[in-house]
């Protein structure tokens, strides 16, 4: 039997295709990695069923990434493993860390038979669709780049998935012509809106699960249909590359620049100020600081008080800084998460408690009025401490246009998306 061979990437012009064959990788340490990995997923409770688990211990991970990726960056649960860059060096596609895909597979609640629409392919997580749904079960994976479908084609058939998988190059905004209705959907790059297809395409009942972006705050959430809208069955942290295509949404930044020329970026996903010419020379004046209060111990999530934030807290955004700035100096007193006030803002801070066992959230402010969004920032998370925390996880509806939302409790946010709004209800006591 002649040895399997792993096409990596197409060969561009003049470039010889490269293989990864089964003789030049250790197949019985690939075999012991892979069972490690299934045996770490189901400690940590992210797998929840037999098939997903005989999926994770079936799958050649290794077979579906760059040819020079280690054994063990492979099959390490929390790696994502980069397979394109853009020209700037931008990741642009990768094969998703495995806790995020076992968590979006389960999400779905695939049963044997079921037939699931992929959007985005990279081959391995369609193969472990494959397995999950059986032989009669149907999988389809589509993308808007060829170069990603034709590499995701040659693995699939490599690793003997040609006959349970269907590649499609197409922009996945669109309906799929001669495809559907299907029951599941799962979008394995970053979404800021669902697409009216997604819904003309979903089985009654079906389930939806993608990474939803909410202000520059994700979740992986799993969506059911409920007569004229979705509502959420579970929701996951996570982070994807973004969509590419009529899906796309370009944030909109605010480079901010320091007496030395170093940026600091405020990135809004929507609802950006109107005026960013008012913070014009807002890092070349004196900082303040606001302190909540509020504490938290080293090694406990507080992933919740980030959505807060972009449930509440009007001018919220997410900030990144260049090398050389002071916050960079600074990078473990703070967060990536800002709020702007007309001329002056403030990202989330923190400072260690004595002792060392763990920090207080604050606001470090900028600009001739920091007092407002430090205040603002602060008040904010005394409130998700008073209101959500320790408290069950908030659920999440999807109100296409047309259909009539529920009455907004002031437990409710609200957040406009092109083709409906997106609701976030967090418990109350």
């Amino acid at each position: 039997m002649a040895p399997l061979a792993y096409r990596v990437r197409p060969a561009r012009s003049g470039e010889e295709e490269r293989f990864v064959t089964d003789e030049t990788i250790d197949q019985a340490r690939a075999a012991e990695l892979r069972d490690k990995l299934a045996d770490e997923l189901i400690a940590a409770g992210h797998i929840k069923s037999a098939q997903v688990e005989a999926a994770f211990r079936t799958v050649p991970r290794h077979a579906f990434v760059p040819a020079d990726t280690p054994l063990e960056i492979t099959y390490a649960a929390d790696n994502a493993v980069v397979t394109k860059r853009d020209e700037h060096g931008i990741v642009i596609s990768s094969v998703s860390a495995a806790y995020i895909q076992v968590a979006m597979i389960e999400q779905a609640e695939l049963r044997p038979g079921m037939s699931v629409l992929e959007i985005g392919s990279g081959g391995y997580n369609a193969a472990l669709l494959a397995e999950v749904v059986g032989v009669d079960g149907q999988v389809v994976s589509v993308d808007i780049d060829p170069e990603m479908t034709d590499r995701a084609t040659g693995l699939l058939e490599a690793a003997g998935y040609a006959d349970r998988v269907t590649v499609i190059t197409a922009d996945a905004q669109d309906q799929i012509p001669g495809h559907g209705p299907f029951d599941a959907i799962i979008v394995t790059v970053g979404a800021w809106d669902v697409s009216p297809a997604w819904l003309r395409q979903l089985a009654q009942p079906g389930r939806l699960v993608l990474p939803l972006r909410m202000k520059g705050v994700s979740r992986s959430i799993a969506f059911r249909r409920e007569n004229d809208h979705l509502a959420s069955t579970s929701a996951v942290v996570c982070g994807f590359v973004p969509m590419q295509g009529a899906g796309e949404h370009v944030d909109r930044e605010f480079r901010l620049p320091d007496p030395q020329g170093h940026i600091v970026t405020l990135r809004f996903d929507d609802e950006a100020p109107d005026d960013p010419a008012l913070l014009n020379g807002v890092l070349a004046g004196q900082r303040s600081e606001a302190w909540s209060g509020v504490t938290i111990e080293h090694g406990v999530s507080f992933a919740d008080l980030h959505l807060w934030l972009a449930s509440f807290l009007p001018g919220f955004c997410k900030m990144a800084v260049d090398e050389g700035t002071e916050l960079a100096q600074e990078r473990k007193t703070w967060l990536p998460f800002a709020v702007v006030r007309g001329d002056s803002f403030a990202c989330l801070s923190v400072r260690p408690l004595p002792q060392g066992e763990g920090v207080e959230f604050g606001a470090r402010a900028y600009g001739p009025h920091s007092e407002k969004p430090a205040t603002a920032m602060v008040d904010q998370i005394r409130a998700w401490d008073a209101q959500a925390r320790r408290r069950p996880e908030p659920t999440f509806a999807y109100w296409p246009t047309g259909s009539s939302p529920a009455p907004v409790a002031e437990n409710v946010a609200v957040l406009r998306k092109t083709h409906g709004l997106v609701t976030i209800s967090w418990p109350k006591d």
